[in-house]
């Protein structure tokens, strides 16, 4: 008897050092995802730094500097932090296929078969949206706004422009541009979650399209051409979403 219970109770001990290696499995190899992905953006900032930065600063500063506005800075350092910042988010677009391949390995192991390849396209989509978004406002409404701003203080003051703040403001416009194009994905997920289906997406479209032009409105400098540059996109893609969502069948719930 006694021979027996200790059989049955080596299982009870083993459990708990089993399930701890596997932890430390998981927090080792998330350390590697984090470790190599850290290294790839350092090894990137400091190749552009050196070789590409004052290519890249005259690429953005190109819009200003084309209508004749000179840009300035107001403190010692400010260039050279300015400098660092495009540095830094060049790397990590640089890098981002090496960040992409870590996190990618670091999941892999957990999905299933069909997860791993909507994981997969789903991830493409998102960043290709996100690229089409970032391509399409600074090529066509970013240049408008940068006329629409110049324009409305013409007569109210000389534009001595900050190049800190010029970047921030570059980025800050962009951005949000890239997140809008995202609305194709956040409909297949909704619809996917069952929280959303086209029959009701379809039904909300007259809601969806005040929604759209309050979004422009807040993204977009205050005129119209801007703000239907912006919507006219995001409308189009609620309809993609539409679309999509009528192909999609929610996941089934444990």
């Amino acid at each position: 008897m006694a021979r027996q219970n200790k059989q049955t109770e080596a299982p009870e001990k083993v459990a708990p050092q089993e399930q701890k290696q596997s932890v430390l499995v998981h927090l080792a190899a998330l350390r590697n995802v984090l470790v190599i992905s850290a290294a790839a953006i350092g090894i990137a900032f400091v190749l552009i730094f050196y070789f590409a930065i004052d290519w890249l600063m005259g690429l953005i500063l190109q819009p200003i500097e084309a209508r004749g506005i000179e840009i300035i800075y107001t403190a010692m350092s400010e260039a050279l932090v300015t400098k660092m910042k495009v540095g830094l988010v060049a790397a990590i677009v640089v890098a981002s296929p090496v960040i992409i391949w870590q996190i990618w390995s670091f999941i892999k192991p957990a999905l299933y078969p069909h997860e791993k390849k909507t994981f997969r396209v789903l991830f493409f989509v998102i960043l290709l949206l996100f690229l089409l978004g970032v391509v399409f406002c600074y090529g066509a409404v970013y240049m408008l706004a940068v006329d629409f701003f110049l324009i409305a203080g013409e007569n109210l003051a000389v534009p001595m422009l900050s190049v800190d703040k010029y970047v921030g403001f570059l980025f800050g416009f962009v951005v949000p541009f890239g997140i809008a194009f995202e609305l194709p994905v956040v409909l297949y997920m909704t619809t996917r979650m069952g929280w959303t289906n086209h029959q009701m997406l379809a039904s909300k479209r007259k809601y969806i399209i005040l929604a759209v032009a309050v979004v422009a409105a807040v993204l977009t400098p205050p005129d119209v051409v801007s703000q239907m540059m912006l919507g006219i996109p995001m409308l189009i893609l609620f309809e993609i979403g539409v679309l999509i969502a009528r192909f999609v069948k929610p996941r089934e719930r444990a």
